[in-house]
């Protein structure tokens, strides 16, 4: 009995009972990577791959990323000692490695080449990133020119304060 009531209850049962005709579902959209999936999307490698992991992704439009920054980075022994803070230049390539996430995926690029960063806009430190904090940063597309150039919006946060934002070009070498 109860594996009959199972079968009734399950949502197959019921759209097949009550709807013959049944529309294909859409392949899952991946919504998140994780580090060993950015090392097959990305190029770089320790101590240049700069995001742990994507929390969120839509398709040719946005992707959010994390970096947890540790004290153990080579970095921090010379920026600065006694006072380690991320370097800005660092900040704005973990919000560039976050924007390549965006522009490997899309269905036109995915089969080779690759997106370089090229140039930077409007770029703005609000606030210093330090080891223990988590850097959330949100790359946005906002167009691809010629198919060769693409243009971004990036934010990255901690703890829900601005720490750097920018405009960020890419441009597709090879």
């Amino acid at each position: 009995m109860s594996s009959i009531l199972a079968e009734v209850n399950s949502s197959d049962a019921i759209a097949s009972s009550s709807d013959t005709t049944q529309t294909p579902t859409a392949p899952e959209v991946k919504k998140t990577f994780t580090s060993e999936e950015i090392q097959q999307l990305l190029p770089h490698r320790y101590p240049f791959l700069l995001v742990d992991k994507i929390i969120d992704y839509v398709p040719g439009k946005v992707a959010v990323g994390v970096k947890n920054v540790t004290i153990n980075e080579p970095q921090f022994q010379g920026h600065f000692p006694g006072r380690p803070l991320m370097p800005g230049v660092l900040i704005v390539e973990a919000m560039a490695q976050v924007g390549g996430i965006v522009l490997t995926q899309l269905p036109e690029y995915n089969a080779g080449g690759l997106f370089v960063f090229a140039g930077i806009d409007k770029a703005r430190f609000r606030r210093q990133v330090v080891p223990g904090d988590q850097l959330i940063m949100t790359v946005e597309l906002l167009c691809i020119k010629q198919r060769r150039f693409g243009k971004m919006q990036a934010r990255a946060e901690v703890d829900g304060q601005l720490a750097a934002e920018g405009e960020l070009m890419f441009s597709l070498v090879g």
